[in-house]
């Protein structure tokens, strides 16, 4: 199991700093930033970019992966995102993980695009995830598309590595399909349900699913990432030690081979405390690598 971290871009970047040393300190193996304009859990909170503090985070770490969690074609274009890959991942050293999902309504709404269809943002996002990853791994890349165009777009130097890799977020059956011809992995967070274990069983169904569907593409399961955001609406995995580590067993007993868990707040969403952060770190998970 590997384990990932998700520090929210709300605080000023004296204060975000010594956190992201912390997560590679600790040991987690990846740290995520949320990729929206604004966040409809804290909606008025202060909100920082999400390539400047990638790239910050970069320059004060050295091992830990960084990823966004997720991106999403609401306000980004895949020639434009394409130049801030490349650059993460040259500043980064090849450690940079791009999550990528249909996005929310909130970000949807605020540059006064269009009101999509679920099916138009469906075919959206295939869109912008087909040219994203052949602008990262062609040059003169020329494409006519409903949403998104490039013209003979040069895509120097090209990455730092063979590949980035794409962590699709997905939870409907042409997303899930879309991951698996895609992806190097699937995040996902489940369906909500009236209970903790409802949501498991979510999950099982979620899982289940994406066999299928890189059945269908011709793909092995094994060897393909599968990541878990630990956190529901309803509920905080790093709320106790307990906690966290039934939720891990859960997961790998549905083949989850990454979980991710929120960096904690003095206040809700995400409301906890450093020492169990540190305790989770320091004797959960050993146990579980």
């Amino acid at each position: 199991m590997r384990f990932g971290i998700t520090i929210l871009q709300e605080y000023p970047w004296a204060q975000a700093a010594p956190m992201w040393r912390q997560a590679e300190e600790l040991g987690f193996d990846h740290a995520w930033i949320y990729d929206h304009l604004i966040w409809g859990g804290l909606p008025d909170s202060p909100w920082y970019g999400t390539t400047p503090t990638l790239t910050a985070a970069a320059l004060v770490t050295s091992t830990i992966k960084l990823g966004t969690f997720v991106t999403s074609p609401n306000y980004r274009h895949p020639v434009t995102f394409m130049r801030d890959l490349l650059s993460l991942d040259d500043i980064s050293g090849g450690r940079f993980i791009c999550g990528i999902g249909a996005g929310g309504d909130i970000d949807s709404r605020l540059l006064g695009g269009p009101d999509l269809t679920p099916r138009q943002r469906f075919e959206r996002l295939e869109e912008f995830t087909v040219l994203l990853d052949r602008l990262l791994s062609e040059d003169h890349v020329t494409s006519e598309g409903t949403y998104f165009s490039a013209r003979d777009a040069r895509t120097l130097p090209g990455p730092a590595r063979s590949r980035i890799p794409f962590v699709m977020a997905a939870n409907g059956p042409r997303a899930l399909r879309l991951a698996a011809r895609t992806g190097q992995g699937w995040v996902t967070y489940g369906k909500p349900g009236d209970s903790y274990d409802a949501w498991w069983a979510s999950l099982r169904e979620l899982s289940g699913r994406l066999d299928e569907a890189l059945e269908k593409e011709g793909r092995a399961a094994e060897g393909f990432q599968r990541h878990l955001n630990l956190d529901p609406d309803e509920f905080y995995s790093l709320e106790s030690v307990d906690r966290f580590e039934d939720a891990v067993g859960r997961a790998a007993e549905l083949g989850f081979t990454d979980v991710i868990a929120h960096w904690p707040r003095a206040t809700e969403p995400y409301r906890g405390t450093i020492e169990v952060l540190e305790t989770v770190a320091a004797e959960v998970l050993p146990r579980w690598r």
